[in-house]
């Protein structure tokens, strides 16, 4: 536990390092009388928590839905893992497109270095997402399953520091709900997990 949170500091302070770039740009801009009303609102309505959030959790829905994606075209799935592949992409994906959406309103453009960026526990390594990619029939169940408790518990991590910190309502209102609803699917994953 304490090496999980040693890490998820860590990844905070380097995403907060690599984001120092960006707030700066907008506290610039907020007192540069010719910036945009998008910019000044942009200071008003999110704090660098809140970019931080955001910028680490849409690659991590991204590949929650990459995750399902790959377990719904697989044959032999059990039915649970199924219907619960399909409510995580159902959640997720629209979540994704939300909170581009906020990024474009908050004037954040986030640069192609993001990519290489480590975003959070619980994102799986090209070998974890090769494993499940070749797994077939009760092992890619399980797999799913072990993979996506992972992957909803970095989740989790990520959303409690957004609701601690945040300043933008809606941003700190997703970060709740995927708080409750992730934690509600790893008992149910859990659960099936024990009966596999």
């Amino acid at each position: 536990m304490k090496i999980r949170f040693a890490a998820t500091a860590a990844m905070t302070v380097t995403t907060l390092l690599a984001l120092a770039g960006c707030t700066t740009a907008m506290t610039d801009s907020a007192q540069n009388p010719e910036s945009s009303a998008t910019e000044s609102v942009t200071i008003a309505d999110a704090n660098s928590s809140d970019v931080m959030f955001t910028t680490m959790m849409i690659p991590h829905h991204e590949q929650a839905v990459e995750m399902a994606d790959m377990v719904l075209m697989k044959e032999g799935i059990d039915q649970r893992v199924l219907t619960l592949a399909r409510d995580v992409k159902a959640a997720q994906a629209p979540e994704i497109a939300l909170m581009k959406g906020w990024l474009d309103d908050w004037g954040v453009k986030v640069d192609s270095g993001m990519a290489g960026m480590d975003h959070g526990d619980g994102m799986m390594s090209d070998s974890d997402m090769s494993d499940l990619e070749s797994a077939s029939g009760v092992e890619a169940s399980r797999l799913f399953l072990e993979q996506m408790i992972l992957h909803h518990e970095g989740a989790i991590d990520m959303a409690l520091l957004e609701v601690d910190a945040g300043q933008n309502t809606a941003a700190t209102a997703l970060a709740q709900e995927v708080i409750d609803a992730q934690t509600g699917e790893i008992t149910v994953m859990r659960d099936i997990l024990s009966s596999l």
